[in-house]
């Protein structure tokens, strides 16, 4: 079988000496009625999968079948989410907590406590050219929540997310029905961040470095899922 990478991505990288595929899978639509793993996951890898594999799994859809994706005329934002959104720095690789939208799901999620401290951290080290306090306060699942974007895939152009729930235990529980291991990432053309993996052996370094360049896109491509095996 055939395998392409996606536009303007390479299908291998090189880590150490060693080539990695890093084969993109696309699905259909994913919406929050689907079943993870029959609707999604083993339907569309069941015939591409070997043993040995890692299937690579967008939080974005582990949060979608999880109903954690929210449209925005659903959502309303607090005086605090409008207040403090107006101080955070506004990124062209996504919209982050850059929204009243999103940034009431941040509060919601990660609580009004941490969001006020990483905030007062973001304050006092911004003046030093400090980057960053904000998301290291706040962890991950602060990182994780995203809202609309005119490059998003429709509808999801129109709606917010928070980040997945117990990502570790998916993937755990993920593996237990595939046989390979599994991993949910967040990964944009600036950052790439494991939020859960099936083994704790599996080296979030390694992990990823196999990600560095995006290769699953953003936008259009349709393909949340990522099967990684050596060339």
């Amino acid at each position: 079988m055939e395998f392409k990478a996606n536009e303007g991505k390479e299908l291998a990288i090189d880590i150490e000496g060693t080539k990695w595929l890093r084969i993109p899978v696309r699905t259909h639509v994913v919406m929050r009625d689907d079943d993870l793993f029959t609707d999604v996951v083993d339907k569309y890898t069941k015939d591409i999968r070997r043993q040995g594999d890692i299937i690579f799994c967008s939080e974005k859809i582990v949060a979608i079948t999880q109903g954690r994706s929210y449209p925005i005329d659903e959502i309303k934002p607090s005086w605090l989410a409008k207040f403090l959104v107006k101080f955070v720095y506004k990124s062209p690789h996504g919209i982050g907590l850059g929204s009243p939208y999103t940034m009431q799901l941040a509060l919601e999620d990660v609580g009004v406590p941490r969001i006020l401290l990483g905030c007062v951290a973001a304050a006092v080290t911004k003046p030093f050219g400090v980057r960053g306090a904000f998301y290291k306060v706040c962890g991950k699942k602060a990182y994780a929540i995203d809202g609309p974007c005119d490059y998003t895939l429709p509808p999801y152009n129109k709606y917010a997310k928070k980040a997945p729930l117990n990502p570790d235990r998916v993937a755990r529980e993920m593996k237990n029905k595939l046989g390979d291991e599994f991993v949910v990432l967040d990964a944009n053309d600036l950052n790439v961040d494991i939020l859960g993996k099936s083994s704790k052996s599996l080296d979030e370094k390694f992990l990823k470095a196999l990600f560095k360049d995006n290769p699953l896109g953003q936008s259009a491509q349709q393909t949340p899922i990522a099967i990684v095996r050596k060339a």
